[in-house]
């Protein structure tokens, strides 16, 4: 009798282990298919691939000669200095290589609509210069999905960003305007580096941007805490959005008044990032305030760990060409659905043992003057 006892158990325990072993590898299958980009992923990713043309015939038109930058191995145009008077912090050059794939515009119409950004709305762009290639991908996403992008840049750059004195994403801009690549809002820039002041720039090549702003019709935000500043791009988004709603933030580098002064922020997935917490207003940056009202926010900052969890290649030598099956839509299951699941084992099996002794005891009684 005994025996029967302990298979009893046994047998439920094994149908619960073979439950959720079919649901963690049910969601393993799910989440590690290889995506081969729709049809908007794939024209986000040539336009990509244009506009890196673009930008790297722009940049020889002036003499800058970018066929001789040994950093720009694939010769896309949007790797800059090591250290110029535009460098605000320091910077992994394999990071800004590996970000110039173009499969980088495909993975964000990917998480846009991940978002639930549908075709037509509105999103807004917070970016510094550190990344310029993920900004051009923000754009070509942005087309491809016809959608109403709204942008905010700072022109201080991370090294090998867009730092070169001659060649600022003001230039970039410039460049890009005249190839017809117009269907975004640049609604201002901003000085980057400390405070957002320009402060550290040289004077001569302050001048040279501010020409360049004017030249683009745009204008320079002032400094101020970081509230202020916080306060002031919204204000700008939220004018520019009118009577829309804006569906989706896009974060790109580390720009201080798009992360805030919180260190909660270091917590932060690259991807469509979950923002668990909003501090208070003097510590917090645009990503919490989007987050605060409601809107995804889609944080580009962590390349590497981008990579690994979409299967993008680490500094490739040459690019993948645009349109190649190229990133793995949630490669990893995530932690917290992997504990989930863990736990809900466990859980399944203490209750199953509980309920189990309760049957085998009322099962297994025996009868009125027998020996058990």
């Amino acid at each position: 009798m005994g025996n029967g006892k302990k298979l009893f158990t046994l047998v439920g325990l094994a149908v619960l282990s073979l439950v959720f072993l079919g649901l963690y590898l049910g969601l393993g299958q799910d989440v590690n298919r290889w995506s081969r980009p729709d049809p908007e992923g794939m024209e986000a990713a040539r336009l990509m691939s244009e506009a890196q043309k673009i930008i790297f015939n722009c940049r020889k038109s002036r003499g800058i000669q970018p066929e001789n930058n040994e950093f720009d191995p694939n010769q896309t145009g949007l790797i800059g200095l090591e250290n110029s008077p535009l460098t605000t912090t320091l910077g992994n050059l394999q990071a800004k290589r590996t970000a110039t794939n173009p499969e980088l515009a495909a993975l964000l119409v990917h998480l846009l609509r991940k978002a639930g950004v549908k075709r037509g709305e509105v999103v807004a762009l917070g970016a510094s210069a550190s990344f310029p290639s993920l900004v051009v991908a923000s754009y070509c996403a942005a087309r491809a999905l016809d959608l109403e992008l709204l942008a905010i840049v700072s022109v201080g750059a991370s090294q090998w960003g867009a730092n070169h004195p001659e060649f600022s994403w003001l230039d970039m801009e410039d460049c890009l305007r005249q190839h017809g690549f117009t269907r975004h809002r640049l609604l201002a820039v901003a000085w980057g580096g400390e405070d957002d002041s320009g402060k550290e720039y040289p004077e001569e090549v302050k001048k040279r941007l501010q020409a360049l702003a004017r030249k683009l019709d745009l204008q320079f935000l002032p400094a101020g805490s970081l509230e202020d500043r916080v306060r002031q791009h919204l204000d700008l988004f939220l004018a520019a959005a009118g009577q829309s709603k804006i569906k989706a933030f896009i974060n790109i580098g580390g720009s201080s008044v798009n992360l805030g002064a919180d260190s909660s922020v270091l917590e932060l997935q690259p991807g469509l990032t979950g923002v668990r917490k909003i501090p208070p207003a003097p510590r917090r940056g645009l990503i919490q305030e989007m987050a605060r009202r409601g809107i995804p926010v889609i944080h580009l900052l962590n390349i590497r760990k981008l990579a690994e969890i979409y299967g993008l290649p680490w500094d490739p030598k040459p690019l993948p060409p645009a349109g190649a099956p190229g990133f793995e839509p949630e490669k990893r299951m995530d932690k917290t659905t992997a504990r989930l699941i863990f736990g809900g084992y466990v859980l399944s099996c203490v209750l199953w043992l509980t309920v189990a002794g309760i049957i085998r005891k009322r099962a297994f009684r025996p009868a009125p003057g027998r020996d058990s």
